[in-house]
């Protein structure tokens, strides 16, 4: 009898070898890989619909431990995207570059979501006749490394495998179409995401909770450095998922928190004291801290946050590229790398980030004004 490891190498060896054969699809197959595509497509709609689609799908299959992580960092893609239409960044980029960076979030975003939810979908749509039906994973588009994975869960239920092998699944899936993308290089990756972090650590993800004695929300998570770097971005994922799972206690503050907070895109979602759904500051005048946001006694008018159906229209996608990106077994050493926690204050860091963007912009208008004097 082989062990997980080597019987999981073994069977992406054959999987690789049986790449692009096809085998005759019944009827209810058919129907099965049609419903699973209606489905998504509906739920694809934009970054609100997926968060909201991951988390009920959570609630559903607790086991399935990547959809609850999936839900919480489609938060923080939402947050990004209304924050070009926030406070402070409109003035720190061009009309065109908000644009650039909101479609290089939301492609990736909406790409990610139309891999992963099909193979949530087969999941469940298995769990409900009794039987695995993986062998309808390759018609629907998903990459042939996750079949032997999704095979050895369905036998074992373990969730920390399926859950890093989703993470590497991903951050290969939009490697080469979002990341390493000719056209979001020119327009993002090497110039848009280049100009905010010479001024800010603009990678932040953050998962909101509160805890039984403290009314203030708290927040875990951390930052993502050299986020064009796919194995950074795999190790970070892995980071991310202990830590929300490592402390039960917080998990289940976690979950209660996403369940009591409906996503719409706007950072008031969990800090509504620092955060307004509608813009405060007077006309033509900068947005001022007078405390550090960490603090959240706000005294002076709050940092704008609109709602994502406010700052951004429905996005229409082309289809995905196609494609296998697993090529060869070099991933399984991602699988097999050791995981620690996230030790890093991210409460502080954000508050940080929050200051030196706000003097940014001061900056930014003050020399404006001298120019026009």
């Amino acid at each position: 009898m082989l062990d997980g490891g080597r019987w999981l190498k073994k069977q992406l060896k054959q999987t690789l070898k049986a790449k692009g054969v096809s085998h005759p699809l019944s009827m209810k197959d058919k129907e099965i890989i049609e419903a699973i595509r209606k489905e998504t497509v509906t739920a694809n709609r934009n970054n609100c619909t997926r968060t909201a689609a991951y988390f009920q799908y959570y609630r559903n299959n607790p086991e399935m431990h990547w959809s609850l992580l999936a839900h919480l960092v489609s938060r923080n893609a939402g947050w990004n995207m209304t924050d070009l239409k926030g406070e402070y960044l409109p003035v720190l980029l061009s009309g065109k570059e908000q644009v650039d960076f909101f479609v290089f979030l939301e492609r990736g975003n909406w790409l990610i979501f139309q891999d992963a939810y099909p193979q949530l979908l087969l999941y469940q749509h298995s769990r409900q006749i009794g039987r695995p039906l993986f062998h309808l994973l390759a018609p629907l588009g998903i990459s042939a490394f996750m079949l032997p994975f999704w095979e050895k869960f369905w036998d074992d239920g373990n969730s920390e495998r399926i859950t890093k092998a989703l993470i590497v699944n991903e951050q290969m899936y939009i490697e080469e179409r979002v990341v390493q993308n000719h056209q979001y290089m020119q327009t993002v990756t090497d110039k848009v995401m280049f100009k905010l972090q010479d001024i800010l650590d603009f990678n932040h993800i953050l998962f909101p909770y509160e805890t039984p004695n403290q009314k203030k929300t708290k927040l875990i998570g951390g930052t993502v450095h050299h986020f064009s770097a796919v194995d950074a971005r795999v190790f970070f994922g892995k980071s991310l998922y202990h830590t929300l799972f490592s402390v039960k206690s917080r998990l289940e503050q976690i979950t209660a928190w996403s369940e009591a907070h409906v996503h719409s895109g706007s950072r008031s979602d969990y800090w509504p004291d620092l955060f307004s759904l509608v813009k405060e500051t007077p006309p033509g005048k900068v947005h001022e801290l007078l405390e550090s946001p960490c603090r959240r006694k706000h005294k002076g008018p709050k940092i704008y946050s609109p709602p994502l159906e406010q700052a951004w229209e429905d996005w229409t996608h082309q289809e995905a590229e196609p494609g296998d990106w697993f090529r060869n077994l070099t991933t399984l050493r991602w699988m097999k790398a050791k995981t620690k926690e996230l030790d890093e204050d991210i409460e502080s860091s954000y508050c940080r980030t929050i200051e030196e963007v706000e003097m940014a912009v001061t900056a930014k208008h003050t020399f404006k004004r001298e120019e026009e004097a």
